[in-house]
């Protein structure tokens, strides 16, 4: 296959003018036939300054486990992943998200997706990974940083070692939320790639426009989710924990080892997903939210559930709104530049 080679992170879409306000349309036809078959989020790269700090915070504290380590890298995997990794922590002068991960099916599916990044004129590569087989480097229609892989190495799962419990006792990867200066194009491109809507924000009035959607391809609330903002930019991984009381230990465990600083949110239940949720954030500012409680969405007539962004519930069924660092704050992706929101509606922020 003769596909075009460019640099992942200057992809000719960065090139267009930001993005301006257009004809609302939120909710598109659900595409059940998509080009590819992705599987699910995969694992993040983030690079950080001290990998010994944050090996105190995600080893020690909240309990992954290292599948490997070099001078400059430390892969991590919670205790049911069989994959070699779903963090990588790579040492950076700053810190800097390199790329966001996605399991696809098989290798044909591989080729597949190198086909349709490449007539998007989107970036288009197949380097060396280490721990990974063939993996298409490219990026989304915002700029994104992307890895398309179908092979990884497989570590031990540890899911039946209790004795490997510690910290939140995460179980693996669950989804990644994203700041995106445009949440319909976002939307609608990932909508092209088969991930399905299962909730959503949106302004009110007859101009109703998007805010977030919540995307999944494995069956529960979200794969990818993207929040209006400044951006590109992630805005968290989330992982998962079995049970709620995970979560709460976890608060015992930071506030008694020196890490009551790192919890930015929570504990509590988002009416949105219905989950249980704690966001921290490591020694770099990367955001992490332990999770649980979601719900199944496989079913393809699932109807999207619709919040409105004045809704108290929408970000916490117990009404407390999110603080302001929640809404702005964000790690910025390797060579990506920044843009403004199309979208300038608020929530309601805490005070």
């Amino acid at each position: 296959m003769n596909l075009m080679m460019r640099s992942r992170a200057k992809p000719d879409v960065l090139n267009h003018e930001a993005p301006t306000a257009r004809e609302a349309m939120p909710v598109v036809k659900l595409n059940l036939n998509p080009p590819f078959n992705v599987v699910r989020a995969s694992h993040v790269e983030l690079g950080v300054r001290d990998l010994g700090r944050s090996r105190a915070f995600y080893v020690d504290c909240l309990g992954y486990l290292v599948s490997d380590e070099t001078k400059d890298a430390l892969y991590l995997r919670a205790v049911e992943e069989r994959n070699h990794h779903s963090i990588v922590l790579r040492r950076a002068p700053e810190p800097r998200v390199d790329t966001l991960g996605l399991k696809v099916a098989s290798e044909e599916d591989l080729d597949r997706a190198a086909f349709w990044f490449a007539r998007k004129g989107l970036p288009n590569a197949f380097p060396e990974i280490a721990h990974q087989g063939r993996t298409l480097r490219t990026a989304d229609a915002l700029g994104m940083p992307l890895d398309l892989y179908f092979r990884m190495d497989q570590s031990e799962c540890m899911l039946r070692r209790y004795a490997e419990y510690k910290g939140a006792r995460i179980q693996r990867i669950d989804h990644i939320n994203c700041f995106t200066p445009d949440v319909q194009a976002s939307y609608e491109f990932y909508n092209e790639m088969g991930f399905r809507l299962t909730e959503y924000t949106e302004t009110d009035g007859d101009d109703a426009r998007l805010w977030a959607v919540w995307m999944h391809r494995k069956g529960n609330v979200h794969d990818m989710a993207f929040t209006n903002g400044r951006g590109p930019r992630l805005h968290h991984i989330g992982v998962w924990t079995a049970s709620a009381l995970d979560i709460l230990h976890i608060c015992d465990v930071m506030a008694s080892s020196g890490f009551l600083a790192n919890m930015e949110r929570g504990p509590g239940r988002h009416g949105i997903s219905n989950a249980f949720f704690l966001y921290t954030r490591d020694p770099d500012g990367h955001r992490v939210e332990l999770f649980t409680s979601d719900y199944l969405t496989v079913d393809p007539d699932l109807e999207p559930l619709r919040w409105s962004l004045r809704d108290p519930q929408r970000q916490t069924l117990w009404g407390q709104p999110a603080p302001k660092s929640w809404f702005e704050e964000g790690s910025a992706f390797t060579g990506v530049p920044l843009r403004e929101p199309v979208l300038e509606a608020q929530p309601i922020v805490a005070r």
